[in-house]
């Protein structure tokens, strides 16, 4: 695995891990909101073990890339980013997106420019988003701002309020570091630009949006795989239809026993539906309209 240093729409610096061959066709993996590219480590073995180029990228505002100077964060800069970094591969890449990467792979594609992926992953993500789940994340995502954490254990603490059914180990607060960075006043505080959140969905999308974000849906004309955990607050059975209606080509695969943050979940199961989906539609005809085994 290398870092690769790429410019985004703005000109501000975004980090990402690269792992495959050189020569492999890309496979560009955008996180969710409030996340870092370490949330893909699992997926982008597997990715480059199937042959591909996996290239998880952190987010503008996210990990090690450069926050936005003027604190620009609407989801349509996000979606530009991801334009400008597809620009940047020598081969057009499949794009997987999570929560708000999936919303702004869905606007890159459905309303700024269509051809820029090979083929749309959405991973827990829709046009239609059920209200008390969107709230949760905001919640949840305001909660500590402003004075941060004392200890590692507390944002671990933290988390497991969030979602009180996963279980907590050593190994997942030592994975929680990565998501945290040391403030002057020795506080922890989450690893992104606080400011973001005033200016994108936040894996959510509020009522005015929900237009846009249907149009851009409808817009899509390439291979389409909406992966949705089973256990998911965010993606309810109507907000399924609704997509399904307005992408009926689209592949579905629902991953049990996941909630929304379906790659940490279920990592395996997600991991082998999305790439069983880019192996299909790597140099062949979409599989339009079926469900891929359930898991």
């Amino acid at each position: 695995m290398q870092q690769v240093i790429f410019t985004g729409a703005h000109g501000q610096t975004l980090v990402a891990d690269v792992m495959g061959e050189p020569d492999g066709i890309p496979v560009l993996l955008a996180h969710g909101g409030g996340q870092t590219r370490g949330a893909w480590r699992g997926t982008i073995r597997l990715l480059s073990e199937t042959g591909f180029k996996a290239v998880a990228l952190d987010l503008r505002g996210h990990g090690e890339s450069a926050w936005s100077p003027d604190g620009r964060y609407a989801i349509g800069d996000f979606a530009a980013d991801l334009v400008a970094v597809a620009d940047q591969l020598d081969i057009r890449p499949h794009l997987i997106g999570a929560s708000l990467g999936g919303l702004a792979g869905l606007v890159a594609e459905g309303e700024q420019r269509s051809g820029t992926f090979e083929t749309l992953t959405l991973v827990d993500i829709a046009p239609h988003l059920d209200a008390t789940g969107v709230t949760r994340v905001m919640d949840f995502m305001r909660a500590h701002l402003d004075k941060g954490f004392a200890t590692v254990e507390d944002a671990a603490a933290a988390v497991a309020r969030y979602a009180p059914g996963k279980p907590r180990s050593t190994g997942s607060i030592d994975g929680l570091r990565r998501y945290l960075r040391s403030g002057s006043d020795g506080r922890l505080r989450w690893h992104w630009d606080p400011r973001f959140i005033d200016g994108v969905l936040l894996g959510g999308a509020p009522a005015d949006s929900i237009g846009t974000l249907s149009r851009a849906a409808a817009n899509l004309d390439l291979p389409v795989h909406l992966i949705r955990g089973g256990m998911s607050d965010m993606v309810s059975d109507e907000g399924l239809t609704a997509f399904r209606a307005l992408v009926p080509g689209a592949v579905y695969t629902d991953i049990a026993g996941a909630g929304h943050m379906v790659a940490g979940d279920q990592n395996d199961a997600f991991s082998q539906a999305a790439v069983a989906f880019l192996v299909a539609n790597s140099g062949s005809a979409p599989a339009e309209g079926r469900d891929l085994a359930r898991n």
